[in-house]
């Protein structure tokens, strides 16, 4: 049976990065690959070099310094040109496109979430505002959208929703990306488009999985004190297509690595 894989990393910047590229694609050997933090304007875009590592099929949607989002896939795809300007800000926090995928199209997203700054207060923190805003509309575009077959939704959400994504779930109830109000967010946005959670598929709630560890911290590994902000959602019909996963902590470690590892999961199509 052909298998599709897609992987998730939030880069933190493409053109630093796009030599770690190649230990990602030989550690994974991804069909699909989606950016998150490209930091690069369309313009400046490394195409040539991306699609050196096997993807010839490559959508970009960036802005300079900050944000930006991309997809890299070896298999042929159509942007979804019809997708919302998310609180009408225009800063490259989302693209969507078909895939060409075995078995037909499969309907892909990747999304940035705003990470919403320091101060978990709507009144006080613009930058949370517009992180409670943009989930808000998140999810009404997925209650809109209703439970679309073959659908994948992958991407640096920057939420920690359940217990067992921080390192401390009483330390972090105050901390932005584990807050009550964004853990609800979040979960209303996941149960909008009824969304099952891929790695949470694989790996028990009960049990401690991580994305993300601090630059802040002195040794990150031995802290150990990280957060699943990175996430891979998959519409109802494909949770039994869900063969393996890979959450690739090693990357954590390579040379200019980014504060975030790739994720990647494989269906059965």
């Amino acid at each position: 049976m052909p298998t599709l894989r897609i992987a998730t990393w939030n880069i933190n910047s493409v053109r630093l990065r796009r030599p770690l590229l190649a230990e990602l694609v030989k550690a994974l050997e991804p069909d699909v690959l989606c950016l998150q933090e490209t930091k690069c304007p369309d313009e400046l875009f490394p195409l040539d070099d991306l699609r050196a590592f096997g993807f010839p099929h490559i959508a970009h949607k960036g802005m300079k310094g900050y944000n930006g989002v991309a997809v890299l896939s070896r298999l042929p795809f159509a942007v979804r040109e019809e997708e919302p300007d998310w609180c009408g800000k225009g800063d490259c926090r989302h693209l969507g496109v078909e895939l060409d995928a075995p078995g037909g199209p499969v309907e892909l997203h990747d999304f940035y979430v705003p990470a919403g700054g320091d101060t978990p207060d709507r009144e006080a923190n613009p930058k949370f505002a517009h992180k409670l805003d943009f989930v808000a509309e998140a999810t009404a575009w997925s209650r809109a959208r209703g439970a679309k077959p073959r659908s994948v939704l992958v991407g640096d959400l920057n939420i920690a929703p359940l217990e067992q994504d921080v390192w401390s779930h009483r330390q972090m109830l105050g901390v932005v990306s584990h807050t009550p109000v964004e853990v609800e967010a979040l979960t209303g946005w996941q149960q909008a488009g009824d969304w099952h959670d891929a790695l949470r598929h694989f790996v028990p709630a009960e049990q401690k999985l991580y994305t993300w560890w601090s630059y802040r911290a002195r040794d990150w590994e031995a802290s150990d004190r990280g957060r699943r902000l990175d996430h891979v959602w998959v519409s109802p019909d494909l949770a039994g297509a869900l063969t393996r996963h890979a959450v690739l902590k090693p990357a954590r470690g390579w040379p200019q690595a980014s504060d975030h590892v790739p994720v990647m999961v494989e269906l059965a199509l």
